[in-house]
């Protein structure tokens, strides 16, 4: 399986539609050299990848991106605890304004994937 399929999962055709109504040319390069040769390098599993990837959109302010990756965190094994840590953690260098939006995002993409939040159920 590509990385862009364990991350993206499902989403993958649109989000590539997507990169390539932007740019075909950049989208080559995102999908050849990002995902199939950076995240595909041993030395790191995707789950640590992803919540890597994480606390850099955090930090650059992405939220489209972000939303990208929290879900794809989830769904190369991170836990929805460990996404919650990765958020709190990025607060202490990042800044509380940047992990309150991380948060908000992640509950959106928790309630659109309709995943019972931990200490529901």
């Amino acid at each position: 399986m590509s990385v862009r399929a364990a991350i993206w999962g499902e989403k993958q055709e649109a989000i590539e539609e997507s990169l390539k109504a932007v740019d075909e040319d950049l989208f080559c390069y995102i999908r050849d050299f990002a995902y199939e040769e950076v995240l595909a390098r041993p030395g790191l599993d995707l789950k640590t990848r992803e919540l890597l990837a994480i606390t850099a959109l955090i930090a650059l302010g992405s939220p489209k991106e972000l939303a990208t990756h929290l879900e794809g965190a989830l769904r190369v094994g991170a836990t929805e605890r460990e996404v919650r840590e990765t958020i709190l953690q990025s607060a202490l260098f990042l800044g509380f304004p940047r992990a309150l939006a991380a948060m908000k995002l992640f509950q959106k993409v928790l309630k659109d994937r309709g995943a019972p939040h931990e200490g529901e159920g």
